[in-house]
């Protein structure tokens, strides 16, 4: 049952040399990639604590996951191709649920806003891993996987294999892809989307290696060159510390759960979406992206010379937050 080879560990010389490579070329002016020394040293030391903690939560979870086999439905053999294929579409299809359950919810995000931290965006942000994600409980997301009949050794090595592919398409040195494969695949365009902080961009692209999902759940975004993205999160962090870059969020959540006044309050903290507050007074990616669209309408309307006064009153509110 233990995974024959791990996928991430066999990519190690790759993702360096890749790194390397991507730097000497932006450095000759071939490539667009934009790095900050204290940036990507940041990211670096993320990947190694990530490793670290991976493999002190890694027995629990394996564990975990062998116990749903020995209880499986059905018995799924890792040498037939048709259930490597179906495995590639369901592991897929768990990991965009878990990634936007992951930004969708506050106590999730936690561990995950670690990776999104970064201001810049090039192939070191792609090691900017999270340290929690296995205290944080995420994992159980792929145990129906097992339960269903897939070897946790099968599934611990495609959730290896899309960790893997994910890590080339966090650069700005690949513009865009044919078509057809921008339609079907995630590619650094719509990666590029997923981690940018703009107001149009939030909450989108949580493709791991299909973008077919984001497709059919609407929330895909495409990539506008008439907005280029600005990477990191809505409030940028004001250093390169990395136990901050590591434990902001749950520092933030420990502080609002100690003023908390009601088992509403308490919910709302951990599990609304991040930004939520009892008065609203903060601001969710809803939100931001409303007040976003009010904008951009009133702008659009401005330029025809025709503001609809209750569209403007409408607007108003949304901007000043009475909504």
């Amino acid at each position: 049952m233990k995974p024959a080879f791990d996928p991430v560990q066999l990519a190690i010389p790759f993702f360096v040399i890749a790194i390397v490579l991507e730097v000497l070329l932006a450095r000759f002016g071939k490539a667009r990639a934009n790095y900050e020394p204290r940036d990507a040293a940041t990211s670096l030391l993320m990947g190694l604590g990530s490793t670290i903690a991976g493999l002190l939560t890694g027995g629990a979870v394996f564990a975990a996951s062998l116990w749903v086999y020995q209880h499986r439905l059905f018995t799924i053999p890792m040498t037939a191709i048709w259930a490597w294929v179906v495995l590639f579409f369901a592991e897929d299809l768990t990991y965009y649920w878990f990634h936007r359950l992951s930004h969708e919810r506050r106590f999730w995000w936690a561990s995950h806003v670690n990776h999104h931290s970064s201001t810049h965006y090039n192939l070191t942000t792609a090691l900017r891993q999270t340290w929690t994600g296995g205290v944080a409980g995420t994992w159980l997301l792929w145990l129906p996987l097992s339960f269903l009949g897939f070897p946790p050794a099968m599934v611990a090595i495609q959730k290896g294999i899309s960790l893997v592919y994910q890590f080339w398409i966090h650069t700005e040195a690949v513009r865009r892809m044919p078509a057809w494969f921008e339609a079907v695949f995630n590619t650094p365009s719509h990666h590029r989307v997923h981690h940018a902080r703009n107001p149009r961009y939030l909450d989108a692209n949580y493709a791991g290696i299909l973008i077919i999902w984001d497709r059919m759940f609407g929330t895909f975004i495409a990539e506008d060159d008439a907005e280029p993205c600005r990477y990191g999160i809505v409030r940028n962090l004001p250093n390169f510390n990395l136990l901050a870059n590591v434990f902001h969020e749950w520092i933030g959540i420990g502080k609002d759960l100690a003023g908390s006044r009601s088992p509403r309050e308490v919910i709302g903290y951990l599990f609304g979406p991040p930004g939520w507050s009892p008065d609203g007074s903060r601001e969710t990616s809803h939100k931001l992206k409303a007040k976003w669209r009010v904008r951009e309408e009133r702008a659009a309307a401005e330029l025809k010379g025709e503001i609809p006064a209750l569209r403007q009153a409408q607007g108003e509110d949304l901007l000043q937050g009475r909504n």
